[in-house]
């Protein structure tokens, strides 16, 4: 029956999908991947601002809620390009190196919350597009994956780049104005009154978790990812012991991985698309999960550099399909008038494990990581298994629910 739906329905939300939609979210992401990557490259290190991030998910979930995507989505984006323009002008103007660390760290932690605010509000406005796309909602989320992929894929070379061959100052310029093009291109869409509810901000928090509590296919599928996350991170974090220290390779063979493993994300993005199209969205989820558990259980194995790439990249490329079931699930289940609450209390689940990875490592001796990433594979493998084990008596993965 889905095949018979033809193009015709397609046509007519594309432009306002795009104008109001995907043009806003590529800005941001562009703005999200710079800041995520570059500032780091500046300061040499990050923040650890996992507290912030997470108050910030809550009270942006509220606030999108209760105020609506467009306008808070404006807000944030408006204030990190004032932020990230007021940081350049301090840099230029400070001699000072206590100052200039000040400012870089000030500059991390503030970015960081602010992006979370227009994640959650841009993360909201793509679950209104597709439940208005209906029984094509994987489609819009993977067009949405596939815009932060992008980003993420480009936007660590054009900060180090930028930050290479004109400094800090054209770095943070180049943020700036990718943070005001999406606050310019922010339309509000007529859904966007669907996301206005008077209740309190501190109710928010609540009302996010009773929500994810009444959906147990989204339960399920948060655990499983949360679980999965640990394993994540811990790889993320380890990157650069392993392939620097390790493997004897150079801190650009380091962005080389996660732009190969972005690149594999695209590509598994497509062809999850396709997979749920046909088959539904438990199948193309438990493939994904299995794609990643074998590629996270065989990467504490792997002794030379070509092979750890092409295991992360394929480890990535599960994650992302999973992710696009996550995202198509939750925009069928969450109700509308909730959303941005239970949104921001899933993503504060699922980058829970992301700090905890950090410690580990920073724990761990260079030597034992190989151990540390056995275990979390082992954790990873059989968090995966429940979840999708019971999701698989849930009507909401079923083939006809896709």
């Amino acid at each position: 029956m889905r095949a018979r739906t033809g193009n015709r329905p397609s046509h007519r939300p594309v432009s306002p999908l795009l104008r109001s939609v995907y043009l806003p979210r590529s800005m941001d992401a562009a703005a999200f991947a710079m800041t995520t990557y570059g500032i780091p490259l500046l300061v040499l290190a990050t923040t650890g601002s996992a507290a912030l991030t997470g108050l910030a998910f809550a009270v942006a979930g509220a606030l999108v809620d209760r105020h609506g995507t467009t306008r808070v989505f404006r807000l944030a984006a408006t204030a990190r390009a004032t932020l990230v323009l007021a940081a350049a002008l301090l840099l230029e103007a400070q001699t000072g190196g206590l100052g200039k660390t000040v400012t870089v760290m000030a500059l991390a932690a503030g970015t960081g919350v602010l992006t979370e605010f227009s994640y959650v509000a841009a993360e909201t406005a793509g679950g209104l597009a597709s439940r208005t796309a209906g029984a094509r909602a994987h489609r819009v989320q993977s067009v949405l994956l596939g815009i932060d992929q992008t980003a993420t894929l480009a936007g660590p070379a054009l900060a180090g780049l930028l930050l290479a061959h004109t400094g800090a100052t054209g770095m943070l310029a180049a943020t700036a104005a990718f943070s005001l093009l999406a606050a310019a291109l922010a339309s509000k869409p007529h859904t966007d009154q669907h996301a206005t509810t008077p209740a309190a901000v501190r109710q928010g928090w609540k009302t996010g978790w009773q929500t994810l509590r009444a959906l147990p296919a989204l339960g399920w599928l948060v655990a499983g990812l949360t679980l999965s996350n640990l394993a994540v991170g811990l790889l993320q974090a380890a990157a650069p012991v392993i392939v620097v220290q390790q493997f004897g390779h150079s801190s650009a063979d380091v962005g080389l991985l996660w732009s190969a493993a972005a690149a594999a994300s695209l590509i598994a993005i497509c062809l999850c698309r396709h997979v749920i199209d046909r088959c539904g969205l438990w199948p193309a989820g438990a493939v994904c999960a299995t794609i990643t558990a074998s590629a996270c259980l065989t990467l504490a194995l792997t002794h030379t550099y070509p092979a750890y790439l092409a295991l992360i990249a394929l480890f990535m490329a599960g994650e992302s399909g999973m992710t696009v079931v996550l995202r198509t699930l939750r925009s069928h289940l969450i109700p509308a008038d909730v959303f941005g609450n239970t949104l921001a209390v899933t993503i504060l689940l699922l980058l829970t494990p992301f700090p905890v990875a950090g410690l580990l490592v920073a724990a761990i001796p260079p030597s034992q990581l190989g151990h540390a990433i056995t275990a979390c594979a082992v954790l990873q493998a059989i968090g995966l298994a429940t979840a999708f084990t019971r999701l698989r008596t849930l009507p909401a993965l079923r083939p006809s629910a896709a």
